[in-house]
């Protein structure tokens, strides 16, 4: 069983959207949102304590996501929606206690990790054998989309509330082209990135347009990673900027980023759609993604798990041989049956992120 670090979950986003309790297996929350609302605009809950526990799930990037209400999707459900720079701070900073009032009020569940002290006593907690509560989920914070930082004056606040990435984008923003809208870094988004320099932000690229990337790559001092980013090379015939091309690939593992593969249908194969039989894709699909990376680098030290599981999908957009997250250990064999040490293998599902942390988190 190797431990895994997922460097992406919407988890307050479903909380507070849907009321999706975490502390409940995903079959739980299944049965409890059987034929109701969350499950016709999300999916069926992939995601759960106890497969956590089963899957050795223990640290999650947490994310803080609202989108724009251009962007929004249709119905009063969707209340995580931004239509000035004030309601998207006041949206985010919701997300924000929402983390830190889950693991104050299920501290054998679920922890907060602030600094690199935090992950290294988090790591030794999971060497333990697991009482027969299990070992708490690490839970550190990720901003997706920035505007809800309204000026880089207040990145100090978001700091001292946890938030150790940011991603500029989502769709774009008035820092950056994003998914769908492309375009470069904005004289704010340069500003923005100055701010997060200087506090020790690690700067997440995957929803950033090429053009902001490069610029990117090319100012930013600081970690750099693509916290779930699929190679654009494996999904033929799509021309979306939501992937990333193999000179970008290139150029962040140059800058020692990591990047996180998203195991799921529609990221995986071009021409996927709901209609689609969930064997469209496999757990071969996900090892080609992630060995695509590992030849541009010539090693597996710079791709590891983002999955996105439960960010507007579920069990019917993940490949057929998977029920929950605990089933990404199932891509273990795949990799060792291609060559893939146990070395490669460890770094893969939870090293390559302990790196990042270890190099982006404060003492």
């Amino acid at each position: 069983m190797y431990f895994i670090i997922d460097a992406h979950q919407d988890l307050a986003w479903n909380m507070l959207t849907f009321g999706r309790d975490y502390t409940q297996s995903a079959h739980t929350t299944r049965q409890r949102e059987a034929g109701g609302m969350p499950v016709q605009m999300n999916g069926e809950s992939i995601l759960g304590w106890s497969e956590f526990q089963k899957g050795s799930v223990g640290i999650i990037f947490s994310t803080l996501f609202v989108s724009p209400v251009r962007r929004a999707l249709a119905g009063e459900w969707d209340n995580q929606i931004y239509r000035d720079f004030d309601e998207a701070y006041r949206l985010y900073k919701t997300q924000a206690e929402a983390y830190h009032r889950l693991a104050d009020q299920h501290p054998d569940k679920f922890r907060l990790l602030f600094t690199q002290k935090d992950v290294e006593s988090h790591l030794e907690l999971w060497k333990l054998p697991a009482p027969e509560t299990g070992h708490p989920v690490g839970l550190i914070i990720l901003m997706e989309g920035a505007e809800g930082v309204r000026s880089p004056s207040e990145l100090k606040e978001w700091w001292e509330l946890g938030v150790r990435f940011i991603g500029p984008a989502w769709a774009g923003t008035r820092f950056c082209g994003g998914t769908r809208e492309p375009g470069p870094l904005t004289v704010d988004g340069v500003a923005l990135l100055r701010g997060m320099a200087e506090i020790g932000f690690t700067l997440d690229i995957s929803h950033m347009d090429q053009q902001a990337v490069y610029q990117a790559l090319d100012i930013y001092p600081g970690n750099i990673i693509a916290s779930h980013a699929n190679p654009l090379a494996m999904l033929k015939g799509s021309t979306s900027n939501r992937f990333l091309s193999d000179d970008v690939i290139a150029r962040l593992i140059e800058r020692d980023g990591v990047i996180g593969i998203i195991p799921t249908n529609q990221f995986l194969k071009y021409g996927w759609t709901t209609d689609t039989p969930r064997n469209f894709c496999s757990l071969e699909t996900i090892a080609d993604h992630i060995d695509h990376v590992c030849q541009i680098a010539g090693n597996a030290r710079h791709v590891a798990w983002g999955t996105d599981f439960d960010g507007g999908f579920g069990l019917h957009h993940i490949p057929l041989e998977m029920d929950t997250i605990s089933d990404l250990q199932k891509v273990a064999p795949v990799l060792a049956a291609r060559g893939y040490s146990a070395e490669d293998i460890t770094a893969i599902f939870g090293g390559n992120w302990l790196d990042v942390l270890r190099r982006g988190m404060p003492a």
